[in-house]
């Protein structure tokens, strides 16, 4: 039928008008979309990872702090916008995150310092206070509860340098508790340990023949149950491991004896310093405070030991093979495995345990050079390892999901992930807050 111009014009306007509508209905459907799905992860956010780099490529020389968050689905690893952070500092080596996951502390080794971070809801930091250790060069740092323990390489002896080593020292910051909105937890700057008027550090010396020996301190771990507190340590001098142990208190300060009424005491515990092996890199504890375990750089093993009465004895089995140079060490805190990261290998060992003993499981690839490990505190059923080498322009992070039955693992989405170049340190929070932090 023949249609005349003015009905083919009418039509054509109207046909334009649904196309724009259509376009206009499209948009708004595909923007809902994306908010849902924004939403959803958010929602699906499990923790935040913070991550260490250590290579100057911050301001001011600083390094960086980047921050992921995992999905609880898959396991991804995806950093946040506004990622990475200046560490406050040069060649940040360790982090702990404060008891109730509101605070991060950053150790930077070559300024000597303690950076303090409030962690917001989404994950970014906020610089708050820096302290400065009382030794040179610190490489660890533990929290529990209200206190902050820091070691030092060397203490701050003026014959002391790289030049001319000493040995290292141990620190205590009690935590201040904060009621502002979100807490900011400040340490105790500068507190003597042990003596109203003493020493704000504790020296980790041998005795004896090997008095003059230099005692260079490698981790740090504090039970769970805050009671003692353990550094490895090898002496550079003879090529032989040791760990120091010390109960922790306090005592009180009468009169103006001290800016402080109460003071952090560390007493050595029975039988301190024990061997251990050739050169313990890292040390950790298990959730009952019942077991500690020390990997060798030299030797390839763990070591394990069983804590009671104030003093250490080494397992049956004892040591329990590893890979090449191992470098961090990590319990499971709610399923009966042990992880470990072998820096020579590029694989995480994994280990069954059974009253303290453990049985290897098996073996996992990892990035180039692993040196830190965690396992998210949400869950407990992702694992994650920095990798110093990654690749030729970055550091890398692989991720991965155990099995909370038989302790094995497979990667997960996506894994390796991207970090700034040379990553030495990891810690985490749960993405809703509670729960307990890792660090390396």
């Amino acid at each position: 039928m023949f249609q005349g111009p003015e009905v083919v014009a009418r039509r054509r306007k109207m046909r334009m008008k649904f196309n724009k509508s259509s376009q206009l209905l499209l948009v708004s459907a595909a923007s809902l979309l994306v908010a849902g799905l924004i939403t959803a992860c958010g929602t699906l956010t499990v923790d935040f990872v913070f991550v260490a780099s250590s290579r100057a490529a911050g301001p001011n020389n600083y390094g960086e702090i980047d921050v992921f968050e995992i999905n609880s689905e898959s396991g991804f690893m995806r950093q946040i916008p506004t990622s990475p952070f200046p560490s406050g500092g040069r060649n940040p080596v360790a982090e702990a995150v404060s008891s109730d996951n509101t605070n991060l502390y950053v150790v930077n080794h070559d300024d000597n310092t303690i950076v303090q971070f409030i962690i917001g809801n989404d994950g970014k930091l906020y610089p708050q206070n820096t302290y400065n250790t009382p030794g040179v060069f610190p490489n660890a740092v533990a929290v529990n509860g209200s206190t902050l323990f820091v070691v030092d390489t060397y203490q701050p002896l003026p014959s002391c340098s790289p030049a001319d080593p000493c040995s290292g020292s141990i620190a205590v910051y009690p935590i201040t508790p904060s009621s502002d909105t979100p807490p900011s937890d400040a340490l105790q700057r500068n507190t003597p340990i042990n003596d109203c008027n003493g020493l704000d550090y504790v020296p980790l010396g041998l005795t004896g023949s090997a008095a003059n020996d230099a005692v260079t301190p490698t981790a740090v771990t504090v039970l769970a149950n805050g009671s003692d507190v353990f550094v490895s340590s090898y002496d550079t001098t003879t090529n032989t491991g040791y760990v120091f142990g010390f109960s922790v208190g306090t005592m009180s300060c009468p009169g103006n004896a001290a800016p402080y009424t109460t003071i952090p005491t560390l007493t050595a515990l029975r039988g301190s310093p024990w061997k251990s092996g050739i050169h313990p890199s890292a040390i950790t504890g298990d959730p009952s405070s019942s077991y500690i375990y020390v990997t060798d750089m030299t030797s390839g093993n763990v070591r394990g030991y069983s804590v009671a009465s104030g003093t250490l004895s080494e397992l049956s089995g004892s040591p329990f093979q590893a890979g090449n140079q191992p470098s961090a060490i990590v319990v499971d805190p709610s399923y009966p495995f042990i992880y470990v990261a072998n820096s020579l290998d590029d694989t995480v060992t994994a280990y069954s345990m059974a009253n303290g003993v453990l049985t290897g499981i098996g073996s996992y690839p990892t990035g180039l050079q692993p040196v830190a490990i965690g396992i998210d505190p949400s869950t407990n059923h992702f694992l994650y390892t920095a990798n110093y080498l990654g690749n030729a322009a970055a550091g890398t992070l692989t991720g991965f999901q155990l099995s909370s039955t038989a302790g094995t693992l497979i990667n997960t989405q996506n894994s390796p992930y991207t970090s700034n170049a040379q990553p030495t340190a990891v810690a985490a929070i749960p993405h809703n807050g509670t729960g307990a932090g890792l660090q390396k």
